[in-house]
């Protein structure tokens, strides 16, 4: 990774107990040109993003990139139930057989396997989180306004930090996220912020169901990776960046034409 930088870190965030863990990509010349936020799934961490180079592929893009591991208390401390369990059998039926990479990871009973497992979750898992979290996360990583990019359980965190503070976001990028269903056609209609819709076309559950409720998003565009499960980010990563950096690019031609017609 001669052309970016690596670096890791811990912020602490209130209510949590312990710091989270995050990696951090940058372009080794000059100034990036965005902030992104990379959150994860139930069976995944930071580390992901850095071993499929999606990482690097935002640094030599000119972002900034910060994966963050989410707070992975154990479901039994959250008040794990007969609900977790079936929200963590659905999440493992989604991941196989279609997701190759992914079939030979246990299936843990925390919320990652990340470096952040010491610290307390804000909510229960599969239950929308505060929206002050995030905001709190971004406010000390300096990464306002963000593009956030939300795969599977993080959108318990990432829709209502989405719907409460859309002018902290420049733009949406969710995968199969769950809790969808908890907003209104309303609600999603209500925010402009640029989205673009991501789901494997082999997640016959969670990328349809979501797809379902995200497409009231005002201004949104969807991405279906071709031959991809639940985390098609890991089962296609060419594919994947492709889309991702194309968005992005979009996204910089239409703030530089508003720049210029200021």
């Amino acid at each position: 990774m001669s052309a970016v930088k690596v670096t890791e870190g811990s912020v602490q965030v209130e209510g949590c107990g312990a710091p989270l863990f995050y990696r951090q990509s940058e372009p080794t010349q000059g100034e990036a040109t965005a902030s992104v936020l990379l959150l994860h799934g139930i069976r995944f961490s930071s580390e992901n993003w850095l071993n499929n180079g999606t990482m690097e592929t935002l640094a030599k893009a000119g972002c900034r990139a910060v994966a963050i591991d989410l707070p992975g208390e154990s479901l039994w401390a959250l008040g794990y139930s007969d609900g977790c369990e079936k929200l963590l059998a659905f999440f493992s039926s989604c991941l196989s057989p279609p997701s190759l990479c992914c079939r030979s990871l246990p299936l843990p009973l925390h919320t990652g396997l990340g470096r952040s497992q010491s610290a307390s979750a804000p909510a229960a898992v599969g239950q929308p989180a505060p929206a002050a979290f995030l905001r709190e996360v971004c406010e000390r990583l300096s990464l306002s306004p963000v593009v956030v990019i939300s795969p599977s359980l993080s959108g318990m965190y990432s829709l209502p930090f989405l719907l409460q503070h859309p002018a902290l976001v420049r733009a949406y990028v969710p995968v199969a996220p769950i809790c969808t269903e908890h907003f209104t056609a309303e609600q999603y209609r209500s925010v402009k912020v640029p989205s673009l819709i991501v789901y494997g076309d082999q997640d016959a559950e969670l990328g349809e169901r979501s797809l379902n409720n995200l497409r009231n998003l005002a201004n949104h565009s969807v991405v279906v990776v071709k031959g991809a499960g639940h985390p098609c980010y890991l089962d296609d990563p060419d594919a994947w960046h492709d889309a991702l950096t194309g968005f992005l690019g979009t996204l910089r031609r239409s703030g530089e034409a508003l720049d210029r017609r200021a």
